[in-house]
């Protein structure tokens, strides 16, 4: 005969993984040295996906006032062709 289960058509738990997040930081707040200024687009290029998108702030780490400045700046510098609307296929 078939052992009765325990977990009654549940899957068995799965043991738990240690997993350690990393702690993110503004980079703006931290290095006083780095600006978010549209005529930077090396800097800018770091906070915008390859496809051209802009990351969000939980991917980035940065705060509040800075994501907001660095949205800005990537907008104005897309509006004088320093940086792509988007990235071109192939």
């Amino acid at each position: 005969m078939a052992e009765p289960s325990r977990f009654h058509g549940q899957r068995p738990p799965r043991p738990q993984k240690k997993f350690f997040h990393r702690r993110k930081f503004c980079r703006f707040c931290t290095d006083s040295t780095i600006k978010s200024d549209y005529k930077n687009p090396m800097t800018l290029r770091d906070f915008v996906t390859e496809r051209g998108k802009i990351m969000p702030r939980r991917i980035t780490g940065n705060c509040a006032i800075h994501q907001r400045e660095l949205t800005l700046a990537i907008k104005r510098a897309r509006t004088i062709a320093l940086l792509p609307f988007v990235v071109s296929e192939g």
